[in-house]
């Protein structure tokens, strides 16, 4: 392919949406639009598709700026910051092109590692192409704990999960758009649910030029928490099981059972609530403040009517009547 990059395959793709998540990234923004937009100038159909998640600096402008410019830059704005899987709901759900690349506006996986997914899905036999990172260049704590999570979810828990998957993936877009609609908490762990064809290819990783990482221990766990009730019912076996010996303990008058049987009622409560809520009905992932892309009437705040001007005060009614 004359002028492809280094390590592209052999013809030029076409039909492709680089979904690139974007919460404060500041000059990020322009940087991901240049890497991006030169890495993959051989590819037909580009789109770069940016999903500003509530962000509270200057991004919004700047993305706007570029999408004064490039027609092939569109975008959508939050009312506030919901998190990266409302994001990937809002960009698979309005990508317009039949494959989405999902990569961050941080570029820790440089963009020349898209080819890659692209070579893993040239055959045509996949759905996803995840991309396992080699030398993980992020802090240990974090590496740590989103080990200590895969291991658990897969050892524990016994949730199928792709070994070693990560959030840079390529993925046929109407395939996305089906597993995002049934509203799971975990992007990764409902490929293999679904039964949607996966595989891995090893990516290069580089340490964040700018700003800092949005995920916190905090919101690691909370995410775990998400992927375990989310997909398992072994936390709510286990509760069963747990009352049931307290129950035998208490009849058997065993030493400390009055203590152990409000233990468990307690921890039977905290599981069987987590489980209740997965039964609540959905609200919406997200509301939409600005785009320049076609949107559906519930994606906005304002069911898809234009939005309403402020009222405007013609004065007390004493005031007109000269204060009488």
């Amino acid at each position: 392919m004359t002028g492809a990059p280094t390590g592209a395959p052999t013809g030029a793709p076409t039909g492709l949406t680089v979904l690139v998540p974007c919460f404060n990234e500041g000059t990020q923004v322009e940087v991901a639009y240049r890497e991006l937009t030169a890495e993959l100038a051989a590819v037909e159909d580009l789109e770069i598709l940016f999903v500003d998640d509530g962000s509270t600096d200057d991004s919004l402008a700047r993305i706007r700026a570029l999408a004064g410019t490039d027609p092939r830059v569109r975008y959508l704005s939050f009312t506030r910051n919901f998190g990266i899987e409302a994001v990937m709901a809002a960009g698979f759900r309005h990508a317009g092109q039949p494959w989405t690349v999902q990569c961050d506006a941080d570029l820790q996986v440089p963009p020349s590692q898209i080819w890659r997914l692209l070579d893993g899905a040239a055959g045509g036999h996949y759905d996803v192409v995840f991309g396992r990172r080699v030398r993980r260049r992020d802090p240990l704590v974090r590496r740590l704990g989103s080990a200590g999570m895969h291991w658990a979810a897969r050892a524990v828990f016994r949730i199928e999960m792709p070994r070693g998957a990560s959030t840079f993936r390529l993925v046929r877009t109407s395939v996305a758009r089906t597993i995002t609609d049934l509203r799971l908490p975990w992007f990764m762990a409902a490929v293999p649910l679904v039964g949607a064809r996966h595989t891995l290819v090893e990516v290069s990783h580089r340490e964040r030029d700018a700003g800092r990482s949005k995920l916190r221990l905090a919101r690691l766990a909370g995410h775990s928490f998400e992927l375990f009730f989310g997909f398992s019912w072994r936390p709510l076996n286990a509760v069963y099981l747990l009352a049931a010996l307290g129950l035998v303990a208490a009849a058997l008058g065993l030493p400390g059972a009055h203590l152990l049987v409000p233990a468990v009622t307690l921890a039977a409560v905290a599981v069987v609530g987590r489980y209740v809520h997965r039964l609540a009905p959905p609200r919406p992932a997200y509301y939409v403040r600005e785009a320049n892309v076609p949107l559906r009437p519930e994606d906005t705040l304002f069911q898809g009517a234009p939005t309403p001007p402020p009222p405007v005060s013609a004065g007390r009614p004493s005031d007109a009547q000269g204060g009488r």
